[in-house]
């Protein structure tokens, strides 16, 4: 039983999947495809099917939910960054005793809708403790899920890159509230553009981070990361920039039915990756690799952004 992994994720099987324009002014990773809408939206769900069948294949529970045309939500694909859920002790429960469900501010309008649907299911969960952090909304404040916050569960450590879609303030009152240690920092790509989710630029799992130290370019802000990462027992293993873009930062550990521990990462990143990054990465977990391409092109996200996971 891991601490840091669970074999039971939620993911939202899109209807209108498209490019969001509201999300393309501070997400750089997004690129409007020259084929039509239609033809993102259907191959979107070609995507997304085939990465259900492998992950169930491979022994891991997923739910799924199917979105709904209206109201449109582009990016309901990405549900991570909606809602997170949390077991507060050691053994989980069925019941779902001690355990917590999170709400969060989201930076686009778009977004707060996928998050109303989404409540609507998560109500039925049987968390026995709800914390909502939407009202930061009101104040341009925005922390959005397991996008904004890479966890180190075990250890309960949240890390964060700062951006227009993670606020400081937010970050802190989070931790605060859900015990946890916190460490902020900054994250920019070539272009000098802050990076806007922490999970494209870094991975913690059980015994290992991916990180792209380059991005990090504060030489203090860099070596304290290291520091946290290292005192807590990770095995650091870096990433490019160009790799980053790859979405070779944007990888979540799962375990299955028998577990063993998985990595989940995109056949994009999967391939950006050296041979000595594969084989290092391979020492604790089994790769497994959906191709996601659309999805990632369009949205700017990939396989750990459509994994939400389910904690009792």
């Amino acid at each position: 039983m891991s601490m840091q992994t669970t074999n039971h994720v939620l993911m939202v099987r899109p209807v209108r999947f498209a490019f969001n324009e509201q999300t393309a002014t501070n997400n750089a990773f997004q690129q409007k495809s020259e084929e039509g809408e239609e033809a993102v939206a259907q191959q979107a769900i070609k995507e997304f099917d085939a990465f259900v069948a492998l992950l169930r294949d491979n022994g891991v529970t997923v739910d799924v939910l199917q979105d709904t045309p209206e109201p449109p939500t582009p990016d309901s694909i990405f549900p991570n960054n909606c809602f997170s859920t949390h077991s507060l002790t050691p053994v989980p429960s069925p019941k779902g005793e001690g355990s917590t469900l999170v709400l969060y501010p989201m930076y686009a309008l778009n977004r707060r809708l996928e998050r109303e649907k989404l409540k609507k299911v998560l109500w039925h969960l049987h968390y026995s403790r709800d914390v909502d952090f939407t009202p930061y909304e009101t104040s341009g404040h925005f922390l959005e899920g397991t996008g904004s916050l890479v966890l180190d569960r075990e250890h309960r450590m949240a890390y964060s890159c700062l951006s227009p879609r993670t606020d400081k303030e937010a970050l802190k009152e989070w931790a605060k509230t859900m015990g946890y240690r916190s460490f902020a920092f900054h994250s920019f790509d070539e272009q000098g553009t802050p990076v806007y989710h922490t999970n494209v630029m870094m991975h913690v799992g059980t015994r290992q981070a991916v990180v792209c130290l380059d991005s990090v370019r504060d030489e203090s802000e860099r070596s304290e990361l290291l520091t946290h990462l290292q005192n807590d027992g990770k095995e650091i293993v870096p990433i490019t920039l160009e790799q980053m873009h790859q979405f070779a930062g944007n990888m979540l550990e799962l375990h299955n039915d028998r577990d063993e521990q998985l990595l989940i990462m995109s056949q994009t990143a999967r391939q950006s990756l050296t041979p000595e990054q594969v084989s290092t990465l391979s020492k604790y977990t089994r790769i497994i690799s959906p191709d996601i391409h659309t999805i990632e092109t369009a949205g700017g996200g990939s396989a750990r952004c459509m994994l939400a996971e389910l904690f009792k």
